[in-house]
């Protein structure tokens, strides 16, 4: 008795396994358009926040500092940890 309900749970973890494999590489694809596209206007408004910086009257290295901190926030690692 034991056996049969251990070998019908591992059944069905198999089939859950089995739906969610072929689901993961459009979920993938789709997640990483969106990455991308948030990485890269995150790019466009580290630029525009340096140039703000400098034309406020900041020298370039404390600009380019503070544009690094403003940056990290777009990290993936950061969002992983977070995460975990």
């Amino acid at each position: 008795m034991a056996k049969e309900i251990e070998r019908r749970n591992r059944g069905d973890g198999f089939r859950k396994l089995g739906i969610i494999i072929p689901s993961l590489p459009p979920l993938i694809f789709r997640f990483g358009k969106v990455f991308l596209k948030f990485k890269l206007e995150a790019k466009k408004s580290g630029k525009i926040f340096k140039k703000e910086l400098i034309g406020r009257g900041l020298d370039e290295n404390t600009a380019v500092a503070f544009t690094n901190i403003y940056l990290e926030s777009s990290s993936l690692k950061n969002y992983i940890d977070f995460l975990r």
